[in-house]
């Protein structure tokens, strides 16, 4: 176990609390802080009161699925680099596809290998590391803020879900610069991520989506055959009157024909 995995905080929220102690205890053999709630309300109000590194939900729970807690949380003052990962015995490629374009980092299908459990979580949580890049990344008037997990724009808090968050804050922090699909997989949904490339875009799109309410779609830019970029968009050149120069007077005599 890496000294930077030591000592995070996770959260599992499963109403089965029999079944994830094994994993619990794995976890916690593995150097992580862990603690299980079985209820989706109480973990919305743990994770808006202390934020975890990362969230481990069951994907349905009585009268609470997954997607409504990463919903909650993402409107809550908590934030948007908590990561996800979601459990279920629902293994189908719809159920996978829809958690993951959600928000979720990862989609573990009960049964499963502790083994392989705790190496998705390790995954996930190395998938972006935390001092890359300073505290403040802004362009123009909008502006990420790291130390706090914030984004806002012309001073308004802009809501993102995890994903959104990070790809957000790689391509900032890295402007101009033109990453395609596969790498941005890598830096941003970790290298032992199963994502779909398909995935990407889906994510740049909603991205889009949330900063147009804002006026800043247009600083997520298509490079087409390469990939995506972040960089302001060239002004328009055509905002000013061109100043005519004033023409040269005819200074022959009247009357001299020029042939």
């Amino acid at each position: 176990m890496l000294a930077t995995e030591t000592n995070k905080q996770i959260l599992i929220v499963d109403r089965d609390v029999a079944a994830v102690e094994p994993l619990r205890q794995k976890l916690s053999d593995a150097g992580f802080s862990v603690r299980v709630i079985t209820e989706g309300a109480a973990a919305a109000v743990a994770v808006a009161e202390r934020p975890p590194h990362l969230l481990i939900i069951d994907w349905n729970m009585p009268g609470f699925t997954a997607l409504d807690l990463i919903q909650g949380i993402r409107t809550a003052r908590s934030p948007e680099s908590v990561r996800l990962i979601i459990l279920s015995a629902l293994a189908d490629e719809q159920n996978i596809v829809a958690g993951l374009n959600f928000g979720a980092d990862d989609y573990i299908s009960k049964p499963f290998s502790l083994r392989e459990a705790v190496a998705r979580v390790c995954a996930v949580l190395r998938s972006r590391p935390r001092d890359s890049h300073p505290e403040t990344l802004s362009c123009d008037s909008l502006v990420l803020d790291s130390s706090t997990n914030r984004v806002t724009a012309r001073g308004s808090r802009v809501n993102l879900r995890g994903i959104e968050y990070r790809l957000l804050e790689f391509l900032m922090a890295n402007p101009g610069r033109t990453f395609n699909r596969t790498q941005l997989l890598t830096q941003v949904w970790g290298d032992d991520t199963e994502v779909d490339e398909r995935t990407v875009d889906v994510n740049v799109q909603r991205l889009r989506k949330i900063l147009s309410a804002c006026g800043y779609e247009a600083y997520v830019q298509t490079i087409r055959g390469f990939g995506y970029r972040f960089a302001a968009p060239s002004p328009v050149r055509d905002e000013l009157p061109v100043r005519e120069e004033p023409q040269a007077r005819d200074e022959s005599p009247m009357g001299d024909e020029r042939r």
